[in-house]
């Protein structure tokens, strides 16, 4: 009996780690971060790692979130933009339009309030407004894409009370135009930092006539 036992408890274990960690969550807001999880990831995550896209990607998503407002909020039970959405929309199409070689999505989310089903819909609604505002001002609709996270299921604020921090649309990098990424290389920081280096400048050529003006300082 007891050596049965002992036999038991490794295969328990084995059993356990198969579990489902408890920490694993789906509630994240969409475009916090890439997803390391769910089926075919890590597949996907070797792809991208070993042709540089995942580096890439990581610090353009990076650096979108430190450039621009990421998220636009909604009005209870519309999709429609206001005024300050529209703003975010503008800032987000400039950065967007420098990056030619990137795709991006647009993820929409509704507060707790309503079935899932409709929630679902509102949330799809909010996004392709979003993707159709995008495209009005200057971004090619094949670069962008409308996607909804399961409406009402990742609240940013855990409420079932109408909450406009949870009505929103979140934009964020989702891959690269095909043949874009596979061009890289590794060497994705010409992209990435592309107006840092255009703002450098032509250098300005000195001539004896600069270089004599230069060494008289009044």
């Amino acid at each position: 009996m007891r050596r049965l036992l002992l036999g038991t408890i490794p295969a328990l274990l084995a059993l356990s780690a198969c579990a489902p960690n408890p920490d694993s969550r789906f509630d994240r807001e969409a475009g916090s971060e890439l997803s390391t999880s769910g089926f075919g990831n890590a597949t996907m995550n070797n792809v991208l790692l070993h042709s540089g896209q995942r580096d890439a990607m990581v610090a353009l998503s990076s650096r979108f979130a430190q450039s621009v407002p990421t998220t636009i909020n909604f009005a209870f039970n519309s999709a429609e933009l206001d005024a300050p959405a529209r703003r975010i929309l503008d800032q987000q199409a400039d950065f967007i339009r420098q990056f030619p070689e990137v795709r991006f999505a647009v993820y929409g989310h509704t507060d707790l309030v309503g079935s899932s089903e409709y929630n679902y819909r509102l949330g799809l609604r909010r996004a392709q407004a979003a993707v159709a505002y995008l495209v009005s001002r200057g971004v090619g609709q094949a670069r962008l894409e409308a996607l909804v996270s399961q409406g009402e299921t990742q609240p940013i604020i855990a409420t079932q009370s109408p909450e406009r921090t949870n009505r929103r649309t979140v934009t964020d990098v989702r891959g690269f135009v095909d043949g874009a990424g596979a061009g890289l290389n590794g060497k994705y920081a010409a992209i990435i930092f592309r107006d840092y280096v255009a703002s450098a400048g032509t250098p300005q050529t000195v001539t004896a006539a600069t270089a004599t003006t230069a060494g008289t300082d009044g």
